[in-house]
């Protein structure tokens, strides 16, 4: 499967995550909530993420996973442990650290980033900030197909 992750890039120093991942400061992505949701078991090492910046339009990067690392019914303490121990590949604005203080958490690994030449996002309706899909073309401007959750669904 193929990944594509939005990144939040708002003018606060410290919340530019596609700068960090290109500076290669950042090699981690967090995603969590109060229970199990997208890309929660759903991503696994070897798979490759495409990134773009939220409300560009745009995908102008990849990586390839490395590692995976699935948390369910943490406590208030052990998500702190979490985030604070993988801070390093995180790199987690204050603002960030409060926003990913969550129960679930999926800490996705990745490396070998490049930046690719700019695919036109066709952006649906129903889409959330991380799309599970076959491939990256399913979602470009010409190629694209209906998108559903069915590539997310828990096997």
């Amino acid at each position: 499967m193929v990944h594509l992750v939005y990144c939040d890039n708002a003018g606060k120093k410290g919340e530019k995550v596609l700068d960090k991942i290109l500076a290669g400061t950042k090699t981690m992505v967090v995603r969590g909530a109060a229970g199990r949701k997208i890309p929660h078991s759903r991503v696994f090492a070897g798979e490759e993420l495409f990134f773009m910046k939220k409300g560009s339009g745009k995908i102008t990067a990849k990586a390839k996973i490395c590692d995976v690392k699935n948390y369910v019914k943490l406590t208030e303490d052990e998500i702190a442990k979490v985030l604070e121990e993988n801070q390093p590949k995180l790199n987690l604005s204050e603002k960030q650290k409060v926003r990913w203080h969550k129960k679930c958490l999926c800490l996705v690994e990745f490396g070998q980033v490049e930046e690719i030449e700019a695919l036109e996002f066709d952006h649906q309706g129903n889409m959330d900030d991380w799309l599970i899909i076959e491939k990256i073309e399913d979602v470009v401007v010409g190629t694209s197909i209906p998108y559903n959750y069915e590539k997310s669904r828990f096997s």
